[in-house]
């Protein structure tokens, strides 16, 4: 697992400030944790993170390279709430058995907070673990030009259709209920050597790209109309795995 950042947010507002700004419903997260995302009001996508419940704060576990960002970001949506926004001395491990449960799926494990950086010992495979469960991460799967229902946020429990409006709201609600998705990232089953970043084709036409490899998978970014059959990625043939 990549390194990690964990923000705190304190303050009488924090609960509504956060709720009208991410994906997920985050009265879900009391007394526990949830997975969700920031996004352009165009829909695209920042940085995705889980929120834990505290009795008197809300954790924020995100990925270290954007974790910058996304304080700027939250500061800058903050204005008159009653809100404080702090990175904390904790650290996390992916664990087997330990800490919350990993809301995306239950193959992930538990996610443990402590301020010891080496007090359990970490899930090991993780990018098997993410190819095996299509689940995708900051800065590989997930760029600037990301939608979140492409990536699978649905089925990885990231975004609530109920809860409300937030940035980016209605791009979503409109790619889930009046389109198909058309592209999208998938797991794929590869034969020979092919490696993360190369290109996918189908014959002569371009069907996407590969981006994380364990072993023979790999997830890749796809259009789904022309990867209905055997296709090529550097020396290696790559077919759908589902």
């Amino acid at each position: 697992m990549r390194d990690r950042t964990i923000l705190a947010i304190t303050g009488t507002d924090r609960l509504g400030f956060l709720q009208g700004l991410v994906t997920n419903d985050v009265e879900k997260a009391k007394d526990g944790i949830i997975y969700a995302a920031l996004l352009t009001p165009q829909g695209k996508f920042i940085a995705d993170f889980f929120i834990i419940g505290e009795a008197d704060r809300l954790l924020i576990d995100v990925a270290a390279d954007v974790a910058d960002d996304l304080l700027r970001r939250l500061t800058m949506y903050r204005l008159r709430s009653d809100v404080q926004i702090d990175k904390t001395d904790l650290h996390v491990v992916q664990t087997a058995d330990k800490g919350l449960p990993d809301p995306r799926h239950p193959e992930l494990g538990f996610r443990h907070y402590s301020t010891d950086a080496n007090a359990v010992a970490p899930l090991a495979q993780w990018d098997a673990l993410r190819v095996a469960h299509l689940v995708p991460e900051t800065g590989i799967e997930l760029t600037p030009d990301s939608y979140i229902l492409e990536a699978g946020f649905e089925r990885l429990h990231g975004v609530d259709f109920k809860k409300g409006c937030y940035v980016g709201q209605e791009i979503v609600a409109r790619m889930k209920h009046k389109t198909q998705l058309k592209k999208g990232l998938a797991r794929v089953d590869i034969t020979g050597a092919a490696k993360a970043g190369d290109a996918i084709k189908a014959g002569e036409k371009p069907v996407g790209t590969l981006h994380t490899v364990a072993g023979q998978q790999g997830i890749a970014y796809l259009r789904f109309d022309r990867a209905t059959g055997p296709m090529q990625a550097g020396d290696a043939v790559l077919t759908l795995a589902d």
